[in-house]
């Protein structure tokens, strides 16, 4: 499966941002339920995930997807216990979760310190491998579903999920979840999916806003190598769309891009 090439759109500013981006996933999401029934989606953490999350439980046209009728996997989580205000699973039902209809079964958070693995993320990891490819049908053709939308926010230094720069996880080529010890950023251990778990979604986004993320953004768009620079090599099936504002598309060439909506 080739590269698809990135397509980028750039907003006035990050709340512009979030809802344009909320209004596209509602949008992803019934279309995928028509299409196929049902619709499956993997949430990022951080700053932009959420935002973009709030935005959507703001949309009056949240109402028109069937919440019941969505698998929500995660990209990433800090391992740490389960009620920890850090993970991505509690910001994800703080900022939408709790005031949507899903199918509890159908949420997918990865699993957390206190919880059956222990302190073993490794073996935590292993268990969402195999959650993901007991959902996998025969027409994903892999260990993992046809993820619809599958978001990514990139970090300062490019990284995605928890796939950092120079990691071991950024070079797996095998697995689709890992464990990450000695993560450049707090807290340490982490899971992530990887680099094979991404590219079998059809659409990738990556979300980027704020002038710290604008080196990355150019970097990553340059044609960086992928172990210097993950979100170089984060790309879907169908199509992968690089959802910035203004400031994070700052160092990007001038006329590479459609200028941003006013």
């Amino acid at each position: 499966m080739g590269m698809t090439t990135p397509q980028v759109v750039v907003h006035r500013d990050k709340e512009l941002m979030a809802q344009a981006a909320a209004a596209r996933l509602i949008t992803k999401i019934v279309d995928a339920q028509a299409a196929r029934g049902s619709a499956s989606v993997v949430l990022t953490g951080g700053r932009n995930g959420n935002g973009l999350l709030a935005a959507l439980a703001a949309a009056p046209a949240r109402d028109a997807v069937d919440w019941s009728r969505i698998d929500l996997w995660w990209g990433d989580e800090r391992y740490v216990p389960a009620d920890d205000p850090e993970r991505n699973h509690t910001q994800a039902r703080a900022a939408l979760l709790d005031s949507v209809p899903v199918d509890p079964a159908r949420v997918h958070a990865m699993p957390a310190s206190d919880g059956p693995y222990g302190a073993d993320a490794d073996a935590a990891a292993a268990a969402y491998a195999a959650e993901l490819a007991k959902a996998a049908g025969p027409e994903d053709h892999g260990p993992v579903p046809t993820f619809d939308v599958l978001m990514l926010g990139v970090g300062p230094d490019t990284h995605i999920a928890s796939l950092f720069p120079e990691h071991p996880a950024s070079r797996e080529t095998d697995r689709t979840v890992v464990g990450v010890h000695g993560a450049p950023k707090p807290p340490p251990t982490r899971i992530s999916l990887t680099l094979p778990a991404i590219r079998a979604a059809r659409e990738v986004w990556l979300l980027a806003a704020g002038e710290d993320k604008a080196g990355a953004v150019a970097i990553a768009l340059g044609g960086a190598g992928g172990v210097q620079a993950p979100a170089a090599q984060a790309y879907g099936r169908s199509r992968t769309l690089w959802l910035l504002d203004r400031t994070a598309a700052a160092k990007l060439p001038a006329g590479l891009y459609p200028p941003p909506a006013s």
